[in-house]
């Protein structure tokens, strides 16, 4: 052990705020001669002795440094003593004058009689010490029994702020980057040339390093600047990662000849699963009793209680490795001889298994042992273009898609050819991309090169950069690269060019670009395909370009694609989500439910499961079509966790949507309004007009619940009207009759009357050609609420007659709202409490807090003083009268009394006569002495 009071102050450190406070901590007591130990316990890489450094560099000014490291001699360096009883003298005598610091440097690596001595000094260091020892060492036992802090990886920011460092996009970047401890060295080359960091090769950077600074260090020094920029392929597998593996691979040697074994079975055993999966503990029983290891070690370390020096844990019948990292360190140290041999006896034992299981099965649809093939793969020494053939063609086989990315990414690394290695690795990015994995895909897509490298597969790379496109960017370059992907994919490849243009034409749909919508789908031939198909295509456009009756017809024909058909029908899914999109297009709401639940099914068992998260979008959005608004909550909010989990933010957009249309129901009103935000804030960068057409449907029917019907009109006016500002196609005439009731709540229908006729009549044109049980009883409603007084009776019961043979209780329940109201401003209250009575017991029951909360306002305004129309207030409130407690709540929020009016179908007159009773009753002079009162912290 060797000491030195040279050391190297560090400019930063990324991510190590908590840390940096507790030697801070440390320090101070240390200052105030209280000193102690602390051992930084980490894997190799994580930046125990920038940690030590920093330390130093903040002790300097008050006191010595002892810096010890387990180095050869050099010149200035002299030896500390090897017992605890003379080490521990020493450094009392080194801070009998100032509080002295010792940074013990990767101690788990000094002789043995050194590493004892300093941790039994350590344990002896007592309260009112003048010494405080730091000591960074691996997370082995050497230092037990001693306070320990466990450094944990980088979290993504921090690793991102350290990768813009390293290749020069971080804040003076090129000034200080050599002084940064542990990282730069050799860096100031990328730091100079690098023009720009990809952002796939930052997120593949950023995802190998798994927030290892060191190993992030590595992998940044060995990329080119071309590849760093994107401008050429990243190399399979990444370099650069070879010191750190090296440094987690030294504990590997003092462990049992028994215990290497296995180790390196199960990492060998990790390359056909996929990541995070871990290994199979029965095949590691097997392979482990055929290479002769003994039963009892096996069954101890795979299903006792045996330890495996903190390498191994078990979950169920999988054993994981407790870091990635030593996994990999396990192969890389192996001889590549005994590497090799490991994975072809796995191999050899996953092609019986296979065998096995393949001898029940049919003959020919016996799937290729797949698992075998990727260990082969894995023993290949060289470039093996018969191998990778068999990989490629066992891929084909319906395994899950994670399972055949890793395959095809295998292929292709054993393949030689340019452009048939750039194809593999564009296959093996679309079955991630399957799989909901788009940044393993848009890293796979990083590797297969230039567009002229691409001949064997022109048109694949795109058409998978154009899927990512749809799930995770702007619709409209969704739409232009499927587009591109299908003219490339059509001669040679069918199937990927009808998937290409159904893509282009779903991202032109959510765009609300019909036009774009018509020319993807007027580019399929739909020949080839089954009648469902065909009729969906063909109807599809009839009703875009206008020819509803022609449109719906067709439609109608493929509402149960339950036909046999021809190639389309191999997706199943994918077949019943369009099935399900015509249910709505023709208003057949519980037909759309039906095909919703089988589509929902059919993802589950089948996959991919990137579908998911659509599926479960287009079956929330059905059940609210239908009013069965708690159903459509939990889907869309289980959809949102799967968006989530398999990376896809546009289909998080629509789901938001979905829950805030839910809300807006249901309440309260600041979930509608997170959801709305929400959906808003990520349909505007990318596109998306149909989720927001929604999301502001759903803010101004929340508007209409809580009696804001000024704000309400003003939302939904251009979703309506025509022009450039209207809402998306395909939800404009959903949102108008909402309109029509804010906009005459909000007293705008004499000055609109034009306008609001002609919404109303456009409205019923397409009441006439919708299915939707709904529709005629809103046209009534609309009706209603623009007609003269000696009419509007008449209209409001055709509503409600509608609403009878409809069925659904929130619809039912705004008509009778709005009955009762209209009822009581014509100062006919005895009739009005039976439609506001009803309204109130129909939203109750249908769990719309807000829209009960209305109609109990109004049933008070009637005169009805039962317990469930009852509000809950203080003393001085309860002595008003129902009326002159809504306006004193309205008032108290800021409204002026023209807007009290407006919400509460009074004049502006009564509102002024009511307030002044208000404040006489509470013995109050002025609105903010009522806003006082209200408040959640007054009375």
């Amino acid at each position: 052990m060797t000491s030195s009071t040279t050391v190297h102050s560090p400019l930063r450190l990324y991510g190590r705020s908590g840390e940096l406070a507790i030697l801070d901590g440390l320090l101070a007591r240390l200052w105030q001669g209280d000193g102690g130990a602390l051992v930084l316990t980490a894997p190799p890489g994580l930046g125990r002795s920038a940690l030590l450094r920093e330390a130093a560099a903040a002790h300097r000014p008050r006191g010595p440094v002892l810096y010890a490291t387990a180095s050869p001699d050099e010149p200035g360096l002299h030896a500390l003593p090897r017992t605890a009883d003379a080490l521990l003298a020493r450094l009392r005598e080194r801070g009998a004058a100032r509080p002295l610091l010792v940074c013990a440097d990767d101690a788990h690596t000094w002789d043995p009689a050194s590493r004892t001595a300093l941790a039994l000094a350590a344990r002896r260091l007592g309260p009112g010490s003048r010494v405080a020892v730091l000591i960074a060492a691996d997370d082995g036992p050497a230092f037990a029994g001693l306070p320990a802090l466990r450094l944990g990886p980088l979290d993504e920011d921090a690793a991102s702020a350290l990768l813009d460092r390293l290749t020069g996009g971080g804040e003076e970047a090129g000034s200080h980057v050599r002084r940064l401890p542990g990282v730069t060295e050799g860096l100031d080359r990328v730091v100079r040339v690098t023009e720009g960091l990809d952002p796939v090769v930052r997120a593949e950077l950023l995802r190998e390093a798994a927030g290892n600074p060191r190993l992030l260090t590595g992998l940044t020094r060995r990329l080119t600047p071309d590849q760093l920029a994107g401008r050429t392929p990243l190399p399979c597998p990444l370099p650069g990662a070879e010191g750190v593996l090296a440094a987690h691979a030294e504990r590997l040697d003092g462990l049992s000849a028994h215990t290497r074994a296995l180790l390196l079975l199960a990492a060998a055993a990790q390359e056909h699963e996929p990541a995070g999966a871990g290994a199979d503990a029965l095949l590691l029983l097997r392979a482990g009793t055929r290479t002769g290891l003994p039963r009892d070690f096996l069954d101890g370390v795979l299903f006792g209680s045996a330890a495996t020096e903190g390498f191994l844990q078990r979950a169920g019948s999988r054993v994981h490795f407790s870091h990635p990292l030593f996994a990999r360190a396990v192969l890389h140290h192996a001889p590549p001889a005994r590497r090799r041999a490991t994975h072809e006896l796995l191999a050899a034992l996953l092609a019986e298994t296979g065998d096995r299981a393949a001898a029940s099965a049919p003959s020919g649809d016996r799937p290729a042992p797949l698992a075998s093939l990727v260990q082969l793969a894995c023993a290949a020494p060289a470039p093996d273009t018969a191998l990778a053939a068999r990989l490629e063609a066992a891929a084909t086989a319906p395994y899950p898609h994670a399972e055949r990315s890793s395959a095809l990414t295998r292929a292709a690394a054993l393949t030689t050819d340019p452009p048939l290695r750039s194809a593999r690795f564009a296959a093996a990015a679309e079955q991630a991309a399957l799989a909901g994995d788009p940044d393993r895909a848009r890293a796979l897509l990083a590797r297969t090169g230039a567009a002229g490298e691409q001949g064997a597969s022109p048109g694949l790379a795109p058409y998978v950069h154009g899927l990512l496109a749809l799930r995770t960017g702007p619709a409209a370059d969704a739409h232009a690269a499927l587009i591109a992907a299908a003219a490339l994919l059509g001669p040679y490849d069918p199937r990927r060019g009808l998937d290409a243009l159904l893509g282009a034409a779903e991202a032109a749909w959510v765009a609300g670009d019909a036009p774009g919508y018509l020319e993807a789908m007027g580019r399929i031939d739909p020949a080839p395909y089954d009648r469902a198909f065909a009729s969906y295509r063909a109807g599809m456009c009839a009703v875009l370009a206008g020819r509803t009756e022609a449109g719906h017809a067709l439609l109608r024909q493929c509402l149960d694609p339950a036909d046999p058909g021809g190639p389309v029908r191999q997706n199943a899914p994918a077949a019943l989500l369009r099935a399900g999109v015509a249910a709505l297009v023709l208003g057949e709401v519980a037909a759309a439910c039906r095909t919703g639940a089988r589509a929902l099914a059919a993802v589950r068992t089948r996959g991919p499961d990137a579908l998911l998260p659509q599926a479960l979008e287009h079956l929330a959005y059905a059940e609210l079509r239908a009013g069965l608004h708690a159903g459509a909550r939990a889907h869309a909010l289980e959809g949102l966790h799967a968006a989530r989990r398999t990376g896809q933010p546009n289909s998080s957009v629509h789901l938001h949507a979905v829950l805030a249309l839910a809300a807006s129901v249901e309440g309260p009103a600041e979930a509608c309004a997170a959801h709305c935000d929400a959906a808003l804030a990520g349909a505007g960068p990318h596109g998306l007009a149909q989720p927001a057409t929604l999301a502001t449907w759903a803010r101004a029917r929340a508007d209409l619940a809580a009696g804001r019907s000024e704000e309400a009109a003003a939302r939904l006016g251009p979703l309506v009207r025509p022009g450039p500002r209207q809402g998306h196609f395909a939800a404009r005439m959903l949102a108008v009759p909402c309109y029509v009731e804010a906009a005459v709540l909000a007293g705008r229908g004499a000055e609109e009357a034009g306008e609001l006729h002609a919404a109303v009549a456009e409205f019923a044109g397409w009441t006439a050609r919708t299915a939707d049980p709904q529709a005629p009883a809103q046209l009534a409603r609309c009706q209603a609420l623009l007609a003269p007084a000696e009419e509007a009776d008449a209209r409001y019961a055709e509503a409600l007659a509608h609403h009878d043979r409809a069925g659904g209780d929130f619809e039912r329940a705004r008509t009778q709202l709005l009955y009762g109201q209209w009822l009581r401003r014509r100062r006919r209250t005895r009739e009005a409490r039976t439609p506001l009575r009803d309204a109130l017991v129909a939203f109750q029951r249908c769990s719309a807090r807000a829209w009960a909360e209305r109609a109990a306002g109004e049933l008070r305004a009637a005169g009805e003083q039962g317990p469930s129309v009852r509000p809950a207030t203080d003393g001085a409130l309860s002595a008003l009268t129902p009326q002159q407690q809504r306006i004193a709540r309205c008032v108290a929020e800021g409204a002026t009394n023209r807007e009290v009016a407006l919400r509460l179908s009074l004049s502006p007159r009564t509102v002024d006569h009511h307030l002044r009773n208000v404040f006489a009753a509470l013995g109050i002079r002025s609105r903010t002495e009522l806003a006082r009162l209200l408040a959640p912290e007054g009375p």
